[in-house]
């Protein structure tokens, strides 16, 4: 029953999708027949279609020999995806605004034309917008003040969903090392999802060499997220990250500059890990919780368990604040923080909207960030 199930919400989804992209598609050859009168339907739609699915093609097992090809896919499928996502709110209200317009008798012999033009340039603004949002990034500082007594005023830098690939690569990434590094800070977190899927770009393009240059003097640790378990190549990458000297926490705890750092696996690895995950309570086992514990969980929940448990600070990611607007509506309904600070009980919950991007390299009602805590005692 659950296999038909799912047959049945993947044929949904597929019909579900090729119907947008039927929707789109025809009104985008509706403004190239206007704009183009020679322009060929045999032309058109096959083009067409090649662009709307270019990020589901290029992630089909290809050929090495057409292995760029399949990254050139990725890039353009990418920005398709941010398109897709604006026409799907654009184009109903073109429709509806030409529908209003036929009622009241007037002349909409050019609206196709003005209309197109007008959300032509409306796509171009959202694009050069959003591409800023995704590439200039802020940092966002948060001063904590503990009731626990540690060795020192701690600066830690976090940041989480670095989304390393094709898209997201090395000129990024060396802004990101040389932010922090500007920050001289006492130890490096990153909580999730420092991959896009795949390990073969961040090999290809000797990315760990890039994070192997951060400087912490107290270390560099980092937690798996959902991307990673989606790549399938868990060892490698943290064999990669180990060899820069950065520790990827899977279920495990660190000491460090007299705190605890604590690592979760992702929540996939209930689903994706034959052992699955340990609970909160059972990582603090035995610790000495008059000292700090900061914990990196990828995806925000459990936030009541954590506090229960012990935790002092809880950093996650994983959502992007939605990353496009209006999608931060969606991920604000579902989880209790989406991004941002939040004190609850004893327990200090950051949320960050990531430093990278999944899919197009867009933000909207979001920003790429790096998080800046200061930790002092009370």
């Amino acid at each position: 029953m659950k296999r038909i199930r799912l047959i049945l919400s993947i044929a949904g989804g597929v019909l579900l999708l090729g119907l947008v992209n039927f929707y789109i598609g025809y009104h985008a050859w509706l403004l190239v027949r206007n704009w183009l009168p020679g322009m060929s339907q045999t032309v058109f739609w096959p083009v067409f279609w090649v662009i709307a699915l270019a990020y589901i093609i290029c992630r089909t097992p290809l050929p090495p020999v057409l292995k760029p090809l399949a990254r050139f896919l990725k890039v353009i499928g990418s920005y398709y995806l941010a398109l897709m996502q604006f026409a799907i709110i654009l184009l109903p209200v073109a429709d509806l605004l030409y529908w209003i317009l036929s009622l009241a008798g007037t002349d909409v012999s050019g609206y196709i034309s003005e209309a197109g033009a007008v959300i032509v340039a409306l796509l171009a603004v959202f694009i050069v917008w959003g591409s800023r949002n995704a590439w200039s990034t802020v940092l966002r500082v948060h001063t904590l003040g503990l009731p626990k007594q540690f060795e020192r005023d701690l600066t830690i830098a976090v940041a989480s969903d670095l989304h390393l690939g094709d898209i997201v690569g090395n000129r990024h990434l060396k802004k990101m090392v040389n932010r922090m590094n500007a920050m001289q800070p006492d130890i490096v977190l990153f909580a999730g999802d420092v991959l896009d899927d795949s390990v073969e770009p961040f090999v290809r393009h000797r990315m760990s060499e890039q994070l192997g240059k951060l400087k912490a003097r107290y270390g560099v640790f980092a937690v798996l997220g959902n991307h990673e378990y989606y790549g399938g190549d868990i060892k490698k990458y943290t064999d990669l990250m180990n060899e820069v000297g950065i520790r990827v926490l899977q279920d495990e705890v660190a000491e460090t500059a007299g705190v605890y750092i604590v690592g979760r696996k992702d929540k996939a690895a209930e689903s994706m890990d034959s052992e699955g995950r340990k609970s909160v309570a059972s990582l603090l086992e035995g610790l000495d919780l008059t000292r700090p514990v900061i914990m990196m969980d990828h995806q925000p929940t459990g936030f009541e368990a954590a506090a229960k448990a012990g935790v002092d600070v809880l950093l996650s990611g994983h959502t992007h604040r939605g990353q496009i607007a209006p999608i931060h509506w969606i991920t604000r309904r579902l989880f209790e923080l989406d991004w941002g600070y939040l004190n609850k009980e004893n327990l200090h919950v950051i949320v960050s909207s990531g430093y990278g991007t999944w899919g197009p390299p867009i933000r909207l009602a979001s920003r790429s960030e790096i998080i800046g805590l200061s930790l002092n005692t009370n």
